[in-house]
Order: structure tokens, then sequence, then C-alpha cells
């Protein structure tokens, strides 16, 4: 086995930025570029040394700048190119690495390239996946991750475009090798400007089976099994690493890829022969749903949670890195999902954190995750603006006809505008985001939890997480240690350990909104200990013993 390396990537903290929703410097409602470098000392602060910033691309914003009309253009809303490259000096002056949203897999339906394809002798028309009908119908059964077909009928060329997201996302055909080219001379344009790395868009959709078969005999199904983690994905992927990230030093990479395993995610990325440097997979946020799907809620449990973290954890414990992420953009906010938003927000927040930075593997914090942000419930659909929620409702109330006040109750839970309500800096109208209209309302709560707040309170949950950042520069045992599961069958308890060079972390976190028994391990009844992060002022034993934990409770002890 070759010998792990040390990088920048592996002891990074990685915060990421949704623009529209962080900070608007101008008054229209919108975050943007300036807002971004007006907190940038707040992130300083905080201790982060990689941000990731999500599209601020051209688009139409159909998807919120997912989809992108001109890769090399920055959109109006958010500023200028002189905007971006101030922003990106202001970063490296702080020490901090900029990785930028990378959406590959599709663009725009107006950018120049698909707009060009609608004519059927364009030399563009196979940078997409153009299809003649069958049988009256569309090309095959497969369903749009965003409700519907994920077929769309071009009236101009009597065809239809495949689009996996919505219909204005047409789908890149990874295929033809003139487009590779582009995508490539693009990322090197991007490098070349200074940035450092790459998050990578539903990068495990690029490669799609051959001749998009359909799936079984239904009208419409997913058929996720002909386009995530498709044949040629590795060579792709292969290829990019060594058209554009093996010419530049140390690029940051990853992967966003729903329905990867570990055993794929090992091939990508070992750091040796693999693509990658880490992935996004989605195991772990896809519990607590039943068999209808994201929207379908069921109950989670530790059991679920935990057996989930640990797989991966050792399925990529020597070969291959572990992404380390709780919520984003995407995903409903931690606290309110996985730990306690009332009574124990605090507690719990500061849990989960301990969770996020003592696993082995690189740390994503979402914006407002370290103030605590809390899910949403607006009273009215009409109050949302995420598409795959709008469509969601849509297709359940009026083709389902489920209840609107259940599908509501889905939309509490999972909903992705969760996470995208204004970035509340403080207990000023909108929660001090804009002086204008906010282009999504702020959660109401922005009085109670705000920056202003957290910097004031020296047991905030921001502190919090400045501690255990800095922890991580100053203890190699939190990126290089290896982890050890123990109390595997416990109800309530997370506890694993970590080693390095001859010192062990005992790492004990309780889920449980109430006190819950810690048995401890006969191997380390008796043992003395330091302190070196909890989330209670004081510890429930002065060696490590059998002891009550309090509702969220988060140790970390240094066996001495």
């Amino acid at each position: 086995m070759k010998e792990a390396k040390q990088t920048f990537w592996k002891e990074a903290v990685v915060y990421q930025i949704y623009p529209r929703s962080f900070k608007d410097s101008n008054g229209d409602g919108i975050g943007d570029l300036q807002g971004i470098i007006s907190k940038l000392d707040y992130l300083k602060e905080l201790g982060i040394n990689v941000i990731w910033l999500s599209p601020v691309y051209n688009s139409p914003n159909d998807d919120n700048g997912y989809d992108i009309s001109d890769y090399r253009a920055i959109h109006e809303e958010f500023g200028t190119m002189a905007d971006w490259e101030e922003l990106i000096e202001g970063m490296h002056q702080r020490g901090i690495k900029l990785v930028m949203d990378l959406v590959v897999n599709h663009t725009s339906d107006e950018h120049n390239w698909f707009v060009s394809s609608r004519e059927a002798d364009s030399p563009y028309r196979d940078y997409y996946y153009w299809r003649a009908g069958k049988d009256g119908f569309e090309p095959n059964n497969w369903t749009s991750v965003f409700s519907g077909s994920a077929w769309e009928y071009d009236e101009r060329s009597d065809e239809y475009f495949l689009h996996l997201f919505s219909k204005k996302q047409p789908d890149l055909n990874w295929e033809n090798p003139r487009l590779r080219a582009e995508i490539y001379e693009m990322m090197r344009w991007w490098l070349d400007k200074g940035v450092d790395g790459f998050r990578m868009d539903v990068i495990n959709f690029i490669s799609k089976t051959p001749g998009l078969p359909s799936v079984g005999d239904d009208r419409y199904a997913w058929g996720g099994e002909h386009f995530m983690n498709g044949p040629k994905l590795m060579e792709h992927l292969l290829e990019m690493k060594r058209e554009v990230l093996d010419r530049y030093d140390e690029v940051l990479t990853v992967g966003e890829m729903p329905g990867v395993n570990e055993i794929q995610a090992q091939e990508i990325t070992d750091e040796h022969d693999g693509a990658l440097n880490m992935v996004f997979q989605f195991e772990h946020v896809d519990i607590g749903s039943g068999p209808g799907g994201k929207w379908d809620l069921a109950p989670w449990t530790l059991h679920q949670l935990r057996g989930i973290l640990h797989k991966w954890q050792v399925g990529l414990a020597d070969r291959g890195w572990n992404s380390l992420y709780l919520n984003n953009h995407d995903q409903p906010r931690m606290v309110s999902r996985f730990g306690d938003d009332g009574q124990y927000r605090g507690e719990s927040a500061k849990m989960l954190a301990t969770l996020l930075h003592t696993l082995k593997g690189t740390p994503y914090i979402y914006q407002g995750e370290e103030m605590g942000m809390t899910n949403v419930r607006f009273d009215s659909i009409a109050q949302y603006k995420d598409i795959e929620t709008l469509n969601m409702y849509k297709e359940a109330v009026e083709q389902h006809g489920k209840h609107p006040a259940d599908v509501m109750q889905s939309i509490y839970v999972k909903g992705r505008d969760n996470a995208r309500t204004p970035v509340q800096w403080d207990e000023s109208e909108h929660g001090g985001f804009t002086t204008g209209t906010p282009w999504l309302e702020a959660n109401p709560n922005y009085k109670a939890i705000n920056a202003k707040q957290v910097l004031a309170d020296p047991n905030s949950i921001f502190y919090y997480y400045q501690a255990l950042i800095r922890l991580r520069k100053q203890h190699p045992i939190m990126v290089y240690g290896d982890y050890r599961l123990f109390l595997e069958h416990d109800d309530n308890i997370y506890a694993y350990t970590r080693t390095w060079e001859g010192k062990t972390w005992v790492v004990v976190l309780n889920f449980a909104k109430h006190d819950v028994a810690f048995h401890c391990p006969a191997e380390w009844k008796g043992q003395s200990f330091t302190r070196v992060i909890g989330n209670y002022d004081d510890i429930p034993f002065a060696t490590l013993e059998d002891a009550t934990l309090r509702p969220f409770e988060a140790l970390v002890l240094e066996i001495v």
C-alpha cells in the first residue's frame, strides 16, 4: 500500500457560500460579491481557510444559478468580473482559498451552445442529447429529478432533448470530444485566474448508458441506473485530471455524486490513481425518507446515521478521502434535521459540529450553520422559490390529490429553501441581509438567531466552531488519526476514537434530548484524560467510567 500524503485539502475547513442568500450590498434584495467581500473578516475570524462559492456565472436563474448561460461571465445580479477579482484577492490576502462551482452535466437552454444546437445541422447539435420520439412519446421513459419527463419536445427541430433536471437545463453530451475539450479549456481559464479548486455539480451524471434505454414498462420511471456512475465516468474524470488538474499545484476537487457507494468512491478518490480528492455522497442525508422517496417522511434513527457514517469512515480509511457535511444549499438545516432547533438548539448544534470536525475527512460548513440557523415554516407555498419544491407541490396536489397541508409538512422538513433563507446578520429588518426586499423572505427568528448575537456571546455556537477549527490546525490527530467505533449498538450515543502517533482521543456524542447512560468500555475504565473540548462547562466524570450524559452532550477527551 502506498503511503498517504499530507495535503492542504485534507487539513482544510471549507465554508460554503450560497451567494444569493449571503449578504446584499446594494439593496436589490439579492446577495452579491461585494456583500461577501464585506464579510471576509468575519470568515477569517471563524478560522476557515477555503470558501466554496456556489455559482455566480451568467444564468437565467431557473435553478438559482445551476443553469449556466455563460461560464466565463459574472451574473450582473452578483456584480462584475472586477468584483470577483477583488473578492479572490481579498480571500488570498487572508489565507483563504477559493473553490468555484463547476456545473458541466448541463447548461442553461439559453447558453449559446444550446441555442445553436436547436438547428439540426448545427455543429453544436451533438453537444446535447437530441433524439426523435418513439411511437408518439418521448425517446425513453426517464423521469427528471425535478418531476415529470426528462425529455422536452422542440418544435423547431421536431426532436426531444434530454434534461435530467429542469427543462431549462439540457444535459451535455460528454461522448463528444469537442465538448470535453471546451470544458477543459474553460476550467484552465478559471485556474489561470487564480481559482484554487472546483466543486463539481452532479459530476457522476456525465456518463450515460449507450442508447439511453428505458427502465421497465411503466410510462415513466427513474432511470438512474443508466446515468449515475455510468460506464465512462472514470475515463472522463481521468481525462479531466490529465488535461486540467494535473497541470496545476494542489487543486482541491470534490465531486457531488448522488448514488455513489464507498467502493466506487475508493477508486475515484484514490490519491495516487484516482481522479478527485473527495466526493459528496448522499446516503446519510437520504435517511428519514420512506419508500416514496425524499418527500415521503419517515423517522430516522441513530443506528441508521451512525451505520452509514461508520461504513464510509471504514470504507475510505486506507484508500480515498471523505468529505464531511450534514447540510448545504440543497439540504435542510442540520440542527433542525439531526438535532433540536428548540430548547437544545445550542447544545445540539455544538454536538453535531463536534461530529463533523472529529470524524476523518474534510469538514464543510454551510453558511449560517456556525450561528445555528434553523429550518423555516412559511405559511403559504407562494412564499417558496425553489423549483424542485414548487414542481413537487404542484404534482402532489394537482396530479396525486394530496392535501396541501400534508405536502407543506414535507416541505417544512425537507425543502431546499430551508437552507436558502437569507443569512441572519443582526436583529434589524430582514436580519440585516438587505436594506431592500429580499428575494426570499428571512426566517422570522432572525431577531433571536443572528451573527451579531453569537459574536457577543463567548459561549456561542460561533466560538465553539472557532475552537474546533483551531484544534484542527493544532492537532494532526483530527485530520490523520485512525478512526475506531465503539458502543456500536447504543441507541443514543455515537462514540469513537481517533489515534495518531501514540495519542488517543475519545469522542462521545449523545444524540438524545434527554439524559442517557454512558457505559464505559472496560478497556477505558479508570483511565485519566484531559478535556479537549465539550459543549457543557463541566465533565460528568473525573476518570473514564460509567456516567450520565446530558442532552446532546459532546465530549472529546485525550487519554493520558
